[in-house]
């Protein structure tokens, strides 16, 4: 392939081939970089610590242009997106990429499935609301989960029994390295529980720039898992306006609103063990919540065990564990991310000492420990 300069034509779009081969785009555009950035409004958890420099990419061509001419001026690199799963422990002395590429749109459809595509920087509730409202099922249960769009497969979000690599078709993404795009299947992204290829391999390696989601047309609802069929029974029949409907109940219920209170949802992975291990426990502890998981081990609520260890509501200053939810961990006001690690890590030692279960953080810690 020969790369050719461009300079007053508009962006052409060459297709070289397709599962983890480069796609290439010529382009040039000029980026606006801003220093010394505020991310109080960019994490969840309403940290107030600063970024050297902040660019928005608006586009997959923006993406080339950044990382295809080195824009990224050689400095440690962070792709943000609502920062609903990070807690900064202090200033970021590098590059924050933030994903504002829009738009949501069917890409083909028969008449029992439909390919689904949305931009990274979208907000990932509007994009189930939207779905919702097209009749499209498959992740309705995942409603009111905070973040965008790009930020779905590199988690693996999931809830209620549902997990996002079970509707996703394909995610593209910009090397970082040289700015080529890539698409990637869904068996290329090596989903596990709360985790893909792009936490391990790949991290840091790739800008996700869009995510395409199958769905059905005539889902089959999931309404077995914790309260979401008791809360059913509130509005009748099982449709998927309901069910998503009740999710969003479920989660107001237990989780406190970002705007008031920063938080990042559930801190904790719910952990897993081994089948056998998780026999002892309930015979033990008869009120446990225990799942079997699709791995044959067992899924036990990191939530009970951190309430059983006397956590819930506990405050240090105005780092906190939510009164109604002990999976979640709070920022009252002016809590520092250190505080908040400090307390994690407290939780994280009594539950070991008492049940003999680690646990591992869903949120990613960015900055010094």
């Amino acid at each position: 392939m020969v790369f050719f300069e461009q300079k007053e034509l508009p962006p052409i779009f060459i297709p070289v081939s397709l599962n983890l081969l480069p796609i290439v785009y010529f382009y040039r555009k000029k980026l606006k970089i801003i220093n010394n950035v505020s991310l109080l409004r960019h994490n969840t958890f309403r940290i107030g610590v600063k970024a050297k420099r902040f660019i928005s990419i608006e586009s997959e061509q923006e993406a080339f242009s950044m990382f295809h001419e080195g824009k990224q001026h050689n400095s440690r690199l962070l792709i943000l997106g609502e920062g609903s799963n990070m807690l900064f422990t202090g200033d970021f002395e590098g590059t924050i990429i933030h994903s504002g590429i829009k738009g949501i749109k069917t890409e083909e459809k028969d008449k029992k499935q439909v390919i689904v595509s949305a931009g990274s920087g979208v907000i990932w509730d509007n994009l189930v609301e939207w779905c919702v409202e097209k009749g499209y099922g498959g992740i309705e249960n995942l409603s009111l989960i905070p973040g965008t769009v790009g930020a779905s497969p590199v988690q693996n979000i999931g809830a209620y029994g549902v997990e996002a690599k079970e509707s996703i078709f394909k995610i593209r993404a910009v090397c970082i390295a040289d700015g080529s795009l890539t698409e990637f299947s869904n068996s290329d992204c090596r989903f596990g529980y709360r985790e893909s290829i792009f936490k391990r391999e790949l991290k840091g390696k790739y800008f996700i720039t869009s995510v395409a989601f199958r769905l059905d047309r005539s889902p089959e609802l999931k309404t077995d898992y914790g309260a979401v069929g008791e809360e059913l029974k509130k509005t009748g029949e099982a449709t998927l306006r309901n069910v998503r409907q009740a999710v969003i109940s479920i989660r107001k219920s237990k989780l406190p609103d970002p705007e008031l209170y920063g938080n990042a949802g559930s801190f904790f992975k719910n952990p897993l063990v081994s089948s056998g291990f998780g026999s002892l426990l309930k015979q033990e502890y008869p009120d446990l919540p225990v799942y079997p998981d699709k791995s044959g081990s067992t899924k036990l609520a990191a939530g009970w065990l951190i309430e059983h260890c006397g956590w819930r509501g506990v405050r240090r200053g105005d780092a906190g564990v939510h009164d109604k939810q002990a999976l979640v961990l709070i920022n009252y006001g002016n809590a520092t991310g250190s505080d908040i690690y400090n307390l994690s890590e407290e939780i994280k030692e009594s539950v070991l000492k008492r049940f003999g279960i680690e646990l591992n953080r869903e949120v990613d810690i960015i900055g010094p420990t």
